[in-house]
């Protein structure tokens, strides 16, 4: 292809890739340690499946989170309706009963919040991977840049007038 072609159809310029015999053997080196990498990816997702039942401990959370709750409101109550001198200590344990169900409502967050960085260490990596892979093909010569599209066939003469009905 000519470069006059190139600039016209504003195409990207068209590089002869030549690999020497270490640079191939290099890429084979390199596809081999990505297949590793690849198995032992494989058997931490195979070995994820079984930390399993991650809702039931959700639910133990909440549970007791409004145990917590429900005995605080009754110790409150209590608190109200004893001498003052006894609510002290009643109050001061239901205090402790809120604490319990603020620290089992955060774990629980905290744990969805790990799951969801985990998640997205998971993304940024498999996004890395694929953009290695596809850098790897540039290198080999093969084409990925391709754009999918339709075509038609039309003579010198259609596209004048196409052209031609555009201007107007």
């Amino acid at each position: 292809m000519s470069k006059k072609l190139e600039d016209l159809f504003n195409l990207h310029p068209l590089v002869d890739v030549q690999l020497s015999v270490a640079q191939i053997q290099q890429i084979e080196e390199d596809k081999q340690a990505l297949a590793e990498v690849d198995e032992a990816i494989d058997k931490i997702d195979a070995a994820l499946p079984t930390v399993r039942d991650l809702e039931a401990s959700d639910r133990e959370m909440d549970e007791l989170a409004k145990l917590a709750q429900d005995n605080f409101t009754n110790l409150m109550d209590l608190g109200m309706s004893v001498d003052s001198r006894f609510s002290g200590t009643i109050f001061q344990t239901a205090g402790l009963l809120l604490g319990h169900a603020i620290t089992a409502k955060q774990a629980k967050l905290d744990k969805k919040l790990k799951i969801i960085d985990l998640q997205l260490k998971k993304a940024a990596h498999d996004f890395k991977e694929q953009q290695a892979a596809l850098k790897q093909l540039s290198l080999t010569g093969a084409e990925d840049d391709t754009v999918d599209g339709e075509g038609i066939v039309l003579d010198r003469n259609a596209i004048i007038d196409a052209i031609l009905k555009k201007d107007k």
